[in-house]
């Protein structure tokens, strides 16, 4: 990876432009879509006639798309208990007993917080009323691959928050039946309906609803560039969680820090995707070489490093600065998905943290550990949204409803003051809709 030295030269190769072009594809994306729609056509173009077709035939447009775009014929769009029960039979023993250890710690995390955070909340004291949303659709990536660890970060939340029910779609594999994995973690994490269904179809489905799969109240969940932009063309009519982009990660590190952990945490984000961002900060140039020493060592035995190698080409920084304040600014300047702090009396600094999806504090917090295993939601802001949003937790799942109760003690005075306001919007009804119970009440 390249190094840079100095903080200025550092907060310039930190600061975020606006993405040009988010939704950019491939060459080979781009000829698909040609084929697959028989024209040229932009991805934006594809997911809009994607999601006006399931709009108008239902499920027809589900098996017919399904069909074209993963090249699956399905029997049934719905994964049957059967089905399930066969997942669990398939599926590694030590892997279904590390996902209920998993699911156990995840549970416990949230519902702590909801207790820390709704149970304070007293509804007369503070005018609301809390309500738990009534169904809510997670889409979790998959086809070729399978990610267990994204169902049960995104449906335990919403369980825990008291969702009444949960709709899970996935793409399926060649067999048409998701992977074993990924029904397992669903099964366990309390999903109540799961269905074969990927891509932008599955967005459109869970947005408007067909004959089989029930419309949703909102949308959760990562995936390609035809689900995020789905996601957005959808926001409005349910609400989402986010428009999730490429993984990344900050480690700042101090001279005492182990080049063996921080090459290997920036390697795994790196092996995710060729537009993931893994950056290492650190006061040491010593430090900064003997990490790149590592990468190239770790690399040449990865089954993914051409994806790897990639990412730390295009989007990988090493930044020498003087001291963990500098370090600590760069972060907060670059609010990154994941930062890891790698230095002594880490949670010193915690209190200048302001940017972050998730901190991982001290030498033994890797980031992987924290993706599957500690406890909170490993789904995470990205792109710099940590300046301004959170991670996924229950609050994603419950609504606020506010209550408006005046006694008559207080009527006098906040009529008179209400009226003088609607006066001055000229809205002669709302003036008189206050007064008239002034006259009442004297």
């Amino acid at each position: 990876m390249r190094i840079i030295e100095g903080f200025p030269s550092a907060k310039s190769a930190l600061s975020r432009q606006p993405l040009a072009d988010f939704y950019s594809v491939s060459p080979a994306v781009k000829q698909k879509l040609n084929e697959i729609f028989g024209a040229e056509i932009n991805p934006e173009l594809a997911v809009r006639q994607i999601i006006s077709e399931v709009r108008r035939r239902g499920d027809a447009a589900l098996f017919e798309y399904t069909a074209r775009i993963d090249g699956v014929r399905l029997a049934s769009l719905e994964v049957s208990r059967e089905q399930i029960e066969s997942a669990y039979r398939r599926a590694d023993k030590a892997l279904i007993s590390a996902l209920k250890l998993a699911a156990e710690r995840i549970s416990s995390f949230h519902r702590k917080q909801k207790s820390r955070i709704l149970g304070k909340v007293n509804k007369t004291d503070l005018g609301e009323l809390i309500r738990p949303l009534e169904r809510v659709g997670v889409y979790v990536p998959g086809g070729t691959a399978s990610y267990p660890s994204t169902v049960l970060m995104t449906v335990i939340p919403a369980r825990v928050a008291g969702v009444k029910e949960i709709i899970l779609t996935t793409p399926p594999a060649v067999n048409g039946v998701a992977p074993p994995p990924t029904l397992v973690a669903a099964d366990i994490a309390g999903v109540d309906r799961i269905f074969s269904v990927g891509g932008a179809q599955a967005v459109a489905a869970l947005a408007y609803g067909t004959e089989t799969v029930p419309r949703v109240n909102k949308i959760c969940g990562p995936g390609n560039v035809f689900v995020v932009m789905a996601k957005r063309l959808v926001y409005g009519v349910v609400d989402i969680d986010s428009l999730p982009g490429p993984s990344e990660v900050v480690v700042i590190a101090d001279e005492a820090a182990n080049p063996r952990y921080c090459a290997l945490d920036l390697l795994a984000q790196a092996e995710h995707d060729p537009l993931a961002s893994a950056i290492l900060i650190t006061t040491s140039r010593q430090l900064a070489d003997e990490v790149n020493r590592e990468i190239e060592e770790q690399l040449t035995s990865l089954p993914r490093k051409a994806i790897a190698a990639e990412s730390l080409e295009n989007k990988g920084l090493i930044a020498v600065v003087t001291n963990i304040n500098e370090a600590i600014e760069l972060a907060n300047l670059y609010a990154p998905e994941h930062l890891c702090l790698m230095v002594d009396k880490a949670d010193s600094y915690l209190d200048k943290v302001n940017n972050a999806g998730c901190v991982c504090i001290g030498r033994n917090s890797t980031v992987v550990l924290s993706d599957y295993v500690v406890g909170p939601s490993h789904v995470l802001p990205t792109g710099g949204t940590a300046r301004f949003s959170s991670p996924l937790n229950i609050t994603d799942f419950v609504k606020f409803i506010n209550l408006a109760t005046v006694a008559k003690a207080d009527l006098k005075e906040l009529a008179q003051a209400a009226s003088v306001i609607a006066r001055a919007e000229r809205l002669e009804a709302h003036a008189r809709a206050v007064e008239e119970r002034l006259k009442a009440d004297q």
